[in-house]
């Protein structure tokens, strides 16, 4: 789904000392699986670590089935064929996200209707999406297809009034968690459930400044037997067993290589470690801002966030916000990064139907992402700290 950039090689501090946004956490455990695989002769879609990431993934994040994919965007690609989308069928979206989010809609042929966000987790708005589910049922008009939640910014959505709303309306609900893996929730209906395990699909990304990467990458997960088969199926070129080359559907090239598959089993076997460190780097910058007029990450009760991204909101002050802020620890070696523009603003959605759409609006208008890579040290993280503080004084 999202990416705010893939930043540098791993280790890279950028030019001239840049710290960069993100960067990939790779150590011996990596180097080692994936020399393994290039031993083994098995690099492509065919090989053991493949079947091997995929159990354990599923093991991790509590689901069934996982299936992995080449991309999260072709992962959620094949989770809307799974659930049914087709030509001319609606899908509603999160209107504050990555575009890889809503391109797959695209893919199909499917119209996106794009709800904006809430202010308290930043995440789809279920009382704008309640509301249009209930009007379009009594002025009997065809409901969406598919409900694409996402988790944005390592942030788990308000998934109770979502879910029930979709459920009153018999409509699946497909998880976009590409920047949530390692969140949770830890009350109310769903506590103890790992994003992307609520609703019929999940899908993730490995990117490569994900938290856990395989250079490029997804996962679908599903705790339905005959998705999961179909799945398979559809990720492997539709072929059936058979002494030649039979498909008996169009199918697609989604599988995930054996290389990159021994890269995310290390990754993924270090993933407390990587989600331990997000949440370190948060706290030492909530601190570190807690005087400066700044709107800090979501923490919301019940809700146990990664901070995939941590990403203040910056006010208008003397004509100088965002893009300013952005200007001025660019110029100390900081590689911050604005937030996405809506979805609704971009030209392939211009003419989407859009729920809302003034809350999106704000969180890019002054949305920023500071540097925060899982191996970011004390002291680039205190340049960081000085920079922002610098500029609102």
């Amino acid at each position: 789904m999202t990416a705010a950039g893939e930043a540098h090689a791993p280790g890279a501090r950028g030019p001239a000392g840049t710290i960069p946004l993100a960067v990939p956490n790779i150590g011996d455990l990596e180097r080692r699986y994936v020399l393994e695989a290039v031993e083994s002769g098995f690099v492509s879609s065919v090989g053991p670590f493949v079947s091997e990431f995929e159990r354990r993934f599923a093991e991790r994040v509590g689901s069934r089935h996982a299936i992995a994919c080449s991309t999260g965007t072709a992962a959620i690609h094949v989770g809307l064929l799974l659930l049914g989308v087709g030509r001319d069928d609606d899908v509603f979206c999160s209107d504050f996200t990555f575009v890889g989010s809503v391109n797959p809609i695209a893919y199909c042929g499917a119209r996106p209707v794009l709800v904006d966000a809430e202010t308290t987790t930043w995440n789809l708005d279920p009382v704008l999406l309640a509301a249009e589910l209930d009007r379009r049922a009594v002025a009997g008009e065809a409901q969406p297809r598919v409900v694409e939640v996402v988790h944005v910014l390592g942030q788990p959505a308000d998934m109770e009034p979502l879910m029930d709303a979709c459920d009153r309306h018999g409509i699946p609900v497909l998880e976009d968690a590409a920047e949530s893996l390692g969140a949770t929730w830890t009350g109310g209906r769903y506590a103890g459930r790992h994003t992307g395990t609520v609703g019929r699909i999940g899908c993730f990304s490995f990117n490569g400044n994900k938290i856990a990467t395989t250079g490029g990458g997804g996962m679908i997960v599903t705790d339905d037997d005959d998705l999961a088969a179909r799945a398979r199926h559809l990720t492997t070129q539709a072929k059936v067993p058979d002494v030649g080359y039979l498909h008996d559907e169009v199918g697609y090239n989604y599988r995930l290589t054996n290389l990159a598959a021994g890269l995310g089993l290390a990754q993924l076997e270090r993933l407390d470690e990587f989600v331990a460190a997000k949440h370190r780097i948060a706290a030492r910058y909530d601190e570190a801002f807690a005087d400066l007029p700044l709107v800090r990450p979501p923490r919301v009760a019940g809700l146990d966030a990664t901070y995939w991204l941590y990403s203040v909101l910056v006010p208008e002050t003397d004509g100088r916000g965002r893009d300013e802020l952005l200007a001025h620890v660019g110029d100390v070696g900081v590689g911050a990064r604005a937030l996405w523009r809506p979805l609704h603003a971009q030209p392939p959605f211009l003419t989407a139907p859009v729920l809302g759409g003034t809350v999106g609006d704000g969180l890019f208008s002054r949305g920023v992402s500071l540097p925060c890579a899982t191996d970011l040290t004390d002291a680039d993280q205190q340049r960081v700290v000085d920079a922002v503080r610098g500029f609102f004084a």
